[in-house]
């Protein structure tokens, strides 16, 4: 009989422990949800606030993601869009470059929105840098879209023998450009660096892209010449 009461009793007691176990693991369960909830969104005027060195921008960095069980991937892009909104070029660049020496965020979209910010921040020079560390040496299946903003880049700062190269790198790999406008600041380059008879052949080859995205102009440039040439004749008569 005493030994069943004393069962009884060391079964209560597993009981309370195993309760009170359960308990403690929720209460830590809990905190861990409420202290990541409370930090599922730094605060853009604390990120705006710290001072502009590497050290302080990555040391908040590295705090804020430190209780976060996998990487907040999606909070950090909702940074990045408020700091676009504010063009807070500069410290998207920080953000973007701790991201990345994390090992997270090594997509062609992340790159893009790194080599923009440089490009607003006025550092082309590193833009390009970057480009031909992460991105140029792959030229195959880098999108177009992204290809124009780097050539839109040289273009703007006059980075003249880059664009040619990156433009005849895409031709290797037999990409033909979308758009008349990337063939237009290819074509503007060879000139600007007297190399018409080459700026010749490059519009000679991409002629058709002239002719079927600008079919209302020449229609009516057609017609106001033959509206010119019509006067002209009754002149002479």
């Amino acid at each position: 009989m005493i030994g069943h009461l004393r069962r009884i009793g060391v079964g209560r007691v597993q009981t309370l422990l195993n309760s009170s176990y359960k308990t403690t693991m929720e209460v830590q369960i809990l905190t861990s949800k409420t202290h990541s909830a409370a930090n599922a969104a730094l605060p853009l005027s604390q990120l705006l606030d710290l001072n502009d060195s590497k050290d302080a921008v990555y040391g908040a960095l590295d705090a804020w993601v430190a209780w976060e069980q996998k990487f907040p991937i999606a909070s950090i892009k909702q940074v990045l869009i408020a700091l676009e909104k504010e063009q807070q070029w500069h410290r998207i660049v920080q953000v973007i470059k701790w991201m990345l020496s994390k090992g997270q965020g090594t997509t062609m979209a992340t790159y893009a929105q790194l080599i923009r910010a440089l490009d607003m921040d006025h550092r082309a020079k590193e833009a390009h840098e970057f480009w031909l560390k992460k991105i140029g040496r792959d030229l195959h299946s880098v999108p177009w879209k992204l290809c124009n903003s780097m050539i839109t880049i040289y273009y703007r700062n006059n980075m003249l023998e880059n664009l040619i190269k990156l433009f005849k790198g895409l031709e290797a790999f037999d990409r033909k450009p979308p758009e008349k406008s990337i063939v237009q600041k290819v074509a503007d380059a060879y000139e600007m660096l007297g190399l018409l008879e080459e700026k010749g052949r490059l519009l000679e080859k991409y002629n058709h892209l002239f002719i079927e995205t600008g079919k209302g102009w020449n229609k009516n440039f057609r017609v106001v010449s033959s509206k010119k040439n019509n006067k002209s004749d009754e002149r002479k008569i």
